[in-house]
């Protein structure tokens, strides 16, 4: 079954352009790149989809001269499948096994623009780390992650509550049993995490239990993966540092904790392949004096997101009946899920066709020790956000930010109905996109 994507509308938009830039689907493994290619491809009378590790055959075709129109006539003998612009849909998956296809793209761009193109692949940022300037300005890049909790409320065909989410605000709260229905939700949801075969196997049957044995499946997949990241550094050693990723969720990553035969520069190394694989996110420290935020970060004070909170408690071993029922969610660990979750939804809520960094303060004095969760651009201003796994919580760090920093106001994501505080607009935790949204002027 298909789910219903917010990437299909802009893919739609490019249809709809007589000429333009081929397209570049960017994302980690298994977020449904090549699934929302093949449902685009509906609204076209002819499909030619080229998997470049699958069909080592088609790879002598770039081999030569890269004229978008030779290679185009070509690949329509090879496949038998008309080429005409406007009413075929040209798709280059797994292109990062063939480098020279990756290259040919500004091609079709400069020489063939009234022809759709699109390429994807699983470990693309890979290939792309050694063609950095392998079409700038000529290619257009969308990035797509796992499902969003607005996306997940549409599979389960829950429009009405999601149109009723969105209304809500700090000076207009949703009726308490409305509130309730959405954390339900929003629980299972941290429970699943947004990968869509998992969600597709939850709307089917409801079965949790198959979910868990979906996301195993996908687990041993990724791990698999590992081998393929770079050849100087072990498989072991990256699902070692993978897995202390999971274990240090929630707090600044210490890397003398990662791996006890490892030194500083292999374990980051490690790392820095599972963010380039999009496994891994990080959220960096900011000083938050001004803008751009980046202006003032410091790369060796980071937290390390996981890309999908399914996978997360899987790793974990979390007792999902905990999630699922208690009335507040404060442990530790739930916590951490809870703040994984807020990063990846503003992810999510913001613009596919770039990638903004994730960013944190925390302040360290002898008489404070304040850290604000996130903080993010709103327009000219700098916003801190507190992310609360419960009810309750002190936001002492809040009030402290908006002190020191000057800033206009707090924004405080937790279980409770939208509320507000003085200085401190209260969202529950499943509007996170939305508010997300509006601050981005969506």
């Amino acid at each position: 079954m298909y789910l219903s994507r917010n990437i299909d509308q802009e893919l739609t938009v490019w249809r709809q352009e007589q000429q333009g830039k081929p397209l570049l689907i960017r994302g980690a493994r298994q977020v449904g790149k090549t699934t929302a290619v093949r449902h685009l491809a509906e609204q076209f009378n002819h499909f030619l989809e080229v998997n470049f590790e699958e069909q080592r055959q088609v790879h002598v075709l770039f081999e030569g001269d890269l004229d978008p129109r030779q290679l185009c006539e070509n690949l329509s003998l090879l496949y038998n499948v008309p080429i005409q612009p406007g009413n075929t849909l040209l798709f280059f998956d797994e292109i990062q096994a063939c480098l020279p296809a990756i290259s040919a793209l500004r091609f079709f761009y400069e020489k063939y623009p009234e022809l759709h193109v699109i390429a994807a692949g699983s470990l693309l940022e890979f290939a792309l780390a050694d063609l950095p300037s392998f079409g700038v300005g000529r290619v257009r890049s969308v990035f797509v992650y796992p499902l969003s909790f607005n996306e997940f409320l549409q599979a389960n065909g829950e429009n009405q509550l999601l149109d009723a989410k969105k209304k809500a605000a700090p000076g207009n709260p949703l009726l308490e049993p409305i509130h309730q229905k959405l954390i339900g939700l929003l629980k299972r949801f941290l429970v699943l995490g947004g990968m869509p075969e998992v969600i597709a196997a939850y709307v089917q049957d409801r079965n949790l239990v198959r979910c868990g044995q979906v996301l195993d499946d996908l687990i041993t997949s990724l791990r698999s993966d590992f081998a393929k990241y770079r050849k100087n550094v072990p498989f072991l050693r990256i699902s070692e540092i993978f897995d202390s990723v999971v274990q240090q969720a929630g707090g600044k990553f210490v890397y003398a904790k990662a791996h006890s035969e490892s030194n500083h520069k292999q374990i980051k190394e490690a790392v820095d392949l599972l963010i380039l694989a999009g496994w891994v996110i990080p959220v960096t420290h900011t000083s938050a004096n001004g803008l751009p935020l980046g202006a003032e970060s410091d790369a060796k004070k980071r937290k390390l997101n996981l890309l999908d909170t399914g996978i997360f408690q899987r790793i974990l071993g979390l007792n999902i009946a905990d999630i699922l029922f208690e009335n507040e969610t404060d442990v530790i660990n739930k916590g951490a899920i809870a703040e994984q979750y807020a990063g990846l939804e503003m992810l999510k809520a913001g613009s596919c066709f770039r990638t903004e960094p994730l960013y944190f303060w925390h302040r360290e004095a002898k008489s404070s020790n304040a850290e604000v969760d996130y903080v993010v651009q709103h327009g000219e201003q700098i916003i801190p956000i507190e992310i609360k796994s419960g009810r309750q919580g002190s936001m002492q760090s809040l009030h402290l930010f908006l002190e020191e920093k000057k800033a206009p106001y707090g924004i405080r994501f937790s279980l409770e109905n939208f509320s507000a505080y003085d200085k401190i607009k209260v969202y529950p935790l499943y509007a996170v996109s939305d508010w997300m949204g509006r601050a981005n002027g969506k």
